[in-house]
């Protein structure tokens, strides 16, 4: 007998995971108190958590229960998206478990083996664990190693089902992100490998796919007859923060434009799937990367770049060079720019412009398509001297939404046209708040859903984009900027040879 009180418009009960733990590694380090602590913590205050469900954190300090839930009490109210309860918390803290131990150590990794034994039976959790990767790429065999010796991966051993969790960056280049492959489906079944990527859980990410395929305005004209040439942007307000030692071995193209924005433009280029069954949704995307064609010359066609000392919202910021632990020599891009093609019927000749960089006028990320002008324009050509090119732009963050420009005719006695934009914006559209990316991923983790997760192939395939354009750039100084410009001039040149101009983001 069905129950009752649900109502067909009810879509939450069946995103509630069977009972089951979430094992962190890493678990007081920056991503965990800032992003996955308060997921946790709002997915429970959403109800969208099992009865049981377990959370045990692992990491290098010698804590007790008592202290590590100070630290995440902490954690998940500074960083909670929906409204304090007490309530909530005391329900959720009575289930956090911390285990302090070290990488290279068996016995510590025995005693998470017993505690999740123990957690078992007394949670009736049925060995069920999801195994989150909140650590450097360089510890990663060291876990993955630990967990195969100890059973813990094994799902035929500890009953349930087990499942990973792996953060970016997936290796630093092809033949790295290869081993590390073989290594995690070496311990894991390809099928139990979840390669995150928080820009896929972002709303307005999701919403490109509803805006493209539930609609029949947009879909007829998304493509090479229509569109002139497509845009991505990322741009960040901060410098480097903390993590010189990463950023400076990885760079812009490695630490961003090889995993969100190719993710972002093979949403946009995808065909239709056939469903939104996760293999379908991945074949699309990985169809789009295959197709990716690199500029014949990458040094016309792509642009690096690297910030000088300037302003940024009125603050003085020092350069890269001049950030703290990073080499004086340093030839690390902050910027980069490259112009790619599609090798396929329905983009052929239409140019994707990628850009990614640091310490830029302000945070945004969008995805701009602009249309081509229409092919015959009565007008004089002094009434159409302030229209532009159609526009379609999603914006991922902030002000998350989606903005429809063209051309109207301004007020008056005479006829002249003028770009005008509708705007749609979540936080006005909606009641409910858009959920955090992460709340989302985690929760898709613990039910098994893999549409968001990008799969092994996807990866490799990302960096036989990337490896051409490093290889290219070896050796090359990045072109300078100044903090709080967008970007080299020379970025703007490349457009500018096409007849082109970046929008304004």
């Amino acid at each position: 007998m069905g129950n009752p009180l649900r109502t067909a418009q009810d879509r939450r009960l069946p995103r509630i995971p069977e009972p089951c733990a979430l094992v962190i590694f890493g678990v007081t380090g920056d991503l965990s108190r800032k992003k996955l602590i308060p997921a946790v913590y709002d997915l429970a205050n959403r109800g969208l958590l099992p009865p049981g469900f377990v959370v045990v954190g692992f990491a290098r300090a010698d804590w007790g229960d008592g202290s590590f839930e100070s630290l995440a009490y902490a954690a998940a109210k500074k960083g909670a998206r929906t409204p304090w309860r007490e309530d909530v918390w005391q329900r959720l803290s009575s289930q956090i478990h911390f285990v302090p131990g070290s990488f290279d150590d068996d016995g510590d990794f025995d005693r998470l083996a017993e505690t999740l034994d123990d957690l078992r039976v007394r949670n009736g959790i049925a060995g069920s664990t999801a195994f989150y990767f909140s650590i450097p790429p360089a510890a990663f065999p060291l876990v993955l190693n630990q967990l195969n010796r100890t059973g813990m991966a094994d799902p035929s051993k500890t009953g349930g089902w087990r499942r990973v969790v792996v953060e970016k960056p997936f290796g630093h280049d092809f033949s790295s992100a290869v081993q590390l492959n073989q290594l995690v489906d070496d311990v894991f079944i390809p099928e139990d490998v979840f390669r995150i990527d928080h820009y896929l859980g972002k709303e307005t990410v999701q919403n490109i796919l509803a805006l493209r395929f539930a609609n029949s305005l947009f879909e007829p004209v998304w493509n090479s007859k229509y569109v002139d040439s497509v845009q991505i942007t990322m741009a960040e307000d901060v410098g480097i923060g903390t993590r010189a030692a990463f950023y400076d071995a990885s760079g812009a193209a490695r630490d961003v434009l090889q995993n969100h924005l190719l993710q972002l433009l093979a949403l946009v280029a995808m065909e239709e799937p056939t469903s939104f069954d996760p293999q379908e949704v991945r074949a699309e995307k990985l169809k789009v990367l295959k197709a990716i064609a690199l500029p014949a010359d990458i040094n016309t066609g792509s642009v690096r770049g690297q910030y000088l000392p300037g302003w940024v919202a009125g603050e003085r910021a020092v350069g890269y060079l001049e950030e703290p632990n990073i080499p004086a020599d340093s030839t690390t891009e902050t910027y980069a720019a490259v112009r790619l093609g599609i090798q396929n019927r329905r983009w052929a000749g239409v140019p994707f412009y990628v850009r990614v960089g640091k310490r830029m006028p302000r945070r945004v990320t969008e995805i701009a398509i602009l249309f081509k002008r229409a092919p015959h324009l009565p007008f004089d050509p002094a009434d159409v001297e302030m229209l532009g090119h159609n526009q379609l732009v999603v914006r991922v963050q902030p002000d998350e939404g989606v903005v429809l420009k063209f051309g109207s005719k301004v007020p008056g006695t005479s006829m002249e046209v003028r770009d005008i934009a509708m705007d749609f914006q979540y936080g006005e559209a909606f009641t409910e708040s858009s959920p955090e990316a992460y709340e989302r991923l985690v929760l898709d983790v613990l039910i098994g859903d893999r549409t968001l997760f990008p799969d092994a192939a996807e990866i490799e395939q990302s960096w036989r984009v990337i490896d051409p354009l490093e290889a290219a750039w070896s050796g090359n100084k990045p072109e300078p900027y100044r903090a709080g410009e967008w970007g080299p001039r020379a970025s703007d040149e490349m457009l500018a040879r096409e007849g082109r101009t970046w929008r304004r983001a």
